[in-house]
Parts: C-alpha cells; structure tokens; sequence
C-alpha cells in the first residue's frame, strides 16, 4: 500500500484541490499522446533536471510499463 505524505494535495479537505493531482496526471499523459502523435518531444523535470524526451523514447517507456 501507497503511503501519501501528510503536504500532499491529495490530502486538502478541498475536494477541488485533491482532484487536481488527478487532473494534472491526466494532462500530462495526454501531453506525452500528442507528443507521440505528433513525433515531438517534451520537455520535462527528472530529478529536478530540465530534460527533453523525444517522441521516440516516450515509446519506449511506454512499452517497458505496459
């Protein structure tokens, strides 16, 4: 079982505040759909790192997850 720190958003007693880690889930897999859709990279944080990940690679974590 997944433990969620106590300053996690998911914990605020507003519902609408809580939704939003979902919500922002949602919008960056759609971000990486239209990425591959498109064959163009994003452009992310990894270890507080600016990364740019190409449509290429996005595949490829994709099918080791999968």
């Amino acid at each position: 079982m997944m433990t969620i720190p106590i300053n996690d958003i998911r914990n605020s007693s507003d519902p609408d505040i809580a939704g939003s880690y979902y919500a922002m889930q949602r919008a960056g897999q759609a971000a990486i759909d239209l990425a591959i859709q498109t064959n163009t990279a994003i452009v992310t944080t990894v270890d507080g790192k600016i990364v740019r990940i190409t449509a290429a690679e996005l595949i490829k974590q994709r099918q080791l997850t999968s």
